[in-house]
């Protein structure tokens, strides 16, 4: 292969793992990429787990044998069935810089000394999935061993040879840079769309997951859930015990939230501001959601300090009329909240469940009839005054 082509290669990888927004989206360009750098048949990227001691398969690409999936959920291997392994897992390396790549055959250690080395289970492995070779090079990300990618040939092809070997030194080496990238990208995507104080889910990722949960709704009918809460007494605690026992109270509830939320697939728990947190149901019934809050409910006027919860839900099972936008179901959770704020409920709010005339599908609907949009956020203050 020549110096171009192997630049080509180069620069054709590293735009791949450029393109990726995804870990699995990464981990796929780097396995497709070294696969075709290095004319292999098949590749795969792994990471070893230290804390369990083992090997674990990311990606398998190319030509696939059939125990092999594209991301295998659990396809791992022991550490200690690698030696070759085990004698740089735990070491560093100044600058990034690892130990380089090494090429194993079917036939088992041969050629010039250092060219190769030998470890059964890769050998038993080439051979039962008939492949002729396979060059393993190391990935070393931040001085430390990362993992490893694996590219071998079908039998019949080309042995690897010493040089393919360096070069997949240098192909681990654009890889590890992408990877770093990747994991900074899903580093900050995590802090854009996660509360600092709770570890829940933001605004933002309600506001992303409630828009495809409606699109879903839209498409074929999936029942989407919106509870919204508001947990009472906050400001009190806060100006009578200080902001850190207000910020405990917020942390203890969160807990809560999650523990019921955790009673619904699928669901996401978030904290939408201040004292305002809510639950987004994709798929399960109404009566399934209504049953979860009304245990966040109990549970939450059990915290000390605490003062409850008052809870709306609006559900596109119930009697609500068509939704079309997330804006308008949000609009049902949040009058639902503000009814059992107002009416100091102990129970959630169901929007749609008090008849054909239901008050709080008339207050989250009435600006949409004509009233001015200003008109709304007055009403809801003058509700909110009633507090406990």
């Amino acid at each position: 292969m020549g110096e171009d082509v192997r630049l080509r290669a180069v620069v054709a990888l590293a735009q791949g793992m450029a393109a990726a927004h995804t870990p699995r989206e990464s981990w796929r360009a780097a396995a497709v990429g070294v696969c075709r750098a290095l004319d292999g048949g098949f590749a795969a990227l792994s990471v070893w787990e230290r804390e369990l001691g083992r090997l674990r398969v990311l990606v398998n690409a190319g030509d696939r044998a059939p125990d092999e999936e594209e991301f295998p959920e659990a396809e791992a291997y022991p550490v200690h069935r690698f030696p070759e392994i085990t004698e740089f897992l735990h070491e560093r390396w100044a600058g990034g810089a690892g130990p380089g790549a090494w090429v194993e055959t079917a036939a088992g250690p041969a050629g010039p000394a250092g060219a190769e080395r030998y470890c059964h289970q890769r050998v038993a492995a080439l051979r039962r999935r008939g492949r002729s070779s396979c060059v393993v090079a190391p990935v070393v990300l931040h001085g430390r061993a990362w993992g490893e990618l694996y590219v071998a040939r079908a039998a019949g092809a080309e042995a690897f040879r010493a040089e393919d070997a360096e070069f997949a030194t240098v192909l681990a080496a654009v890889v590890a840079a992408g990877i770093a990238q990747t994991e900074r990208l899903e580093e900050a995507r995590q802090l854009a769309f996660t509360d600092a104080l709770t570890g829940l889910a933001n605004r933002r990722a309600v506001d992303v997951r409630l828009g495809e949960a409606i699109g879903r709704h839209r498409a074929d009918g999936t029942v989407v859930s919106l509870v919204v809460c508001d947990m009472n007494g906050l400001k009190w605690v806060n100006d009578t015990h200080g902001h850190a026992a207000g910020d405990r109270l917020l942390e203890r509830f969160s807990s809560v939230l999650s523990l019921c939320g955790a009673m619904l697939p699928g669901a996401l728990a978030a904290r939408l501001g201040g004292d305002e947190f809510c639950l987004l149901a994709v798929g399960p019934p109404a009566d399934d959601v209504v049953r979860v809050a009304d245990e966040l409910c109990r549970r939450a006027d059990e915290l000390e300090l605490g003062e409850g919860v008052a809870c709306g839900v609006a559900s596109t099972q119930d009697p609500i009329g068509a939704v079309r936008s997330p804006r308008r179901l949000f609009r049902l959770a949040d009058a639902a909240q503000y009814r059992a704020k107002a009416e100091r409920s102990p129970e959630p709010v169901v929007a749609g469940r008090q008849g054909p005339d239901d008050p709080v599908v008339r207050l989250a609907d009435r600006p949409e009839e004509g009233r001015s949009a200003s008109a709304a956020p007055r009403e809801r203050r003058r509700i909110r005054g009633r507090r406990r």
